[in-house]
């Protein structure tokens, strides 16, 4: 890359110029070290690694970072995506925020992250972090941090639905949204040996099932007798299971929903794979938390640039409206389907021209533009 926008966004993060200006360089040394942790990040800064660590520590201890990916949610998303991941640390034996993870012997701990769709990919825009020992210390349960997730995002959400993947169809995360009254779409797991109970209005047991090729809708029916929930079921030629959705809404939106979902799913693994979230690990949990913020706020300027960067070089240009086109280009080749854009940006050797890169960075920094400062509307006639 010729041009550098990530100063100008920082700019538009931080309050203090200075704060920007040592933002932009760390936000830059992660994307450069592919790495959350502090010794990669300040090997990758400018000057010496002791020196850098330094100005990494007191930015650190100065920002609160999870309010500057807050600024991050865009309202204007049709949904918000909930995507949860284990962070394995089977080494850290006295790290007070570390507990088991599901399978009961590996030391770790649970990030769930939210997100809002952007051009087929997702930019997150808040986390909340949890594990046994947290929840055996705080006298509360997994379902409570859940309910924390979505109370951080409750007043952002409106009438837009939460979308979740199958580890959350169980009975406590759902009274949560049915009670705060928030739409949701999350896919079912209905294989293996325990699939999750249904029952009509009366109280009587169902079993959804589908034939091949075929669409089963199974409305108001209850989720282990509690939760009001349709079901939709779609099983298409060539596929070798069916997809079940469980929803709030009517049930062939929250399909809808939900496939814009899965479409989804590649940006999550590039934060885990390009960039390394589940190498993160901080002696106590509010450096921890400070360190997936800033890996995730360097994730979004990353995805960014690189779908843009993406579009430039295999999809027949930059998008003319970059921050709401759609996902895919007019021109799309062979590379810009083999490739994500986080991928183009981190791993391939780019070189672009001078109005090449003039033009990138100017994209880039309209889509932060319109996403952090997005247009009001009025109510003055015209």
């Amino acid at each position: 890359m010729q041009s550098n926008p990530i100063a100008e966004i920082a700019q538009l993060l931080f309050e203090s110029q200075t704060q920007a200006r040592i933002g932009a360089a760390i936000i830059g040394a992660v994307l450069q070290a592919q790495s959350g942790r502090w010794t990669e990040i300040a090997r990758a800064m400018a000057g010496t690694e002791a020196a850098a660590y330094k100005r990494l520590q007191r930015f650190m201890a100065a920002e609160d970072l999870k309010d500057v990916l807050a600024r991050l949610h865009d309202p204007q998303a049709p949904f918000v995506i909930g995507d949860p991941t284990e962070i394995p640390r089977p080494q850290a034996k006295h790290t007070p925020y570390v507990g088991y993870l599901k399978d009961g012997k590996t030391r770790g701990f649970w990030v769930l992250q939210l997100a809002t769709p952007y051009r087929g990919r997702a930019l997150p825009c808040s986390f909340v972090t949890y594990s046994s020992q947290t929840i055996e210390a705080e006298a509360t349960s997994r379902n409570q941090y859940h309910f924390r997730a979505f109370a951080e995002v409750k007043d952002l959400l409106g009438d837009r639905p939460l979308v979740l993947d199958r580890e959350f169809s169980y009975l406590g995360l759902l009274q949560a949204p049915h009670a705060e009254q928030v739409a949701f779409v999350i896919r079912l797991h209905l294989s293996g040996a325990h699939p999750p109970r249904f029952t009509l209005v009366n109280g009587d047991p169902i079993s959804p099932q589908i034939l091949p090729g075929r669409t089963e809708i199974y409305s108001q029916v209850y989720y282990k007798g509690e939760v009001p929930v349709n079901i939709i079921g779609v099983w298409q030629k060539g596929f070798r299971r069916p997809l079940w959705v469980m929803t709030s809404l009517s049930p062939e939106a929250g399909l809808a929903i939900y496939r814009q979902r899965m479409k989804i799913e590649l940006t999550f693994r590039d934060l885990k794979s390009l960039l390394g979230m589940h190498k993160i690990m901080n002696r106590n949990a509010r450096w921890m938390e400070q360190s997936l913020a800033l890996l995730m706020l360097a994730f979004a300027i990353g995805l960014v640039a690189g779908e843009l960067l993406r579009d430039l070089l295999f999809g027949g240009g930059l998008p003319p409206y970059p921050q709401t086109n759609p996902a895919t280009p007019d021109a799309p080749t062979r590379k810009w389907y083999r490739y994500s854009g986080l991928f183009v940006l981190l791993k391939l050797k780019i070189s672009l021209t001078t109005s090449q890169a003039q033009a990138f960075a100017s994209a880039i920094l309209t889509v932060f533009t319109n996403l952090l400062f997005p247009p009001v509307r009025t109510l003055v006639q015209t």
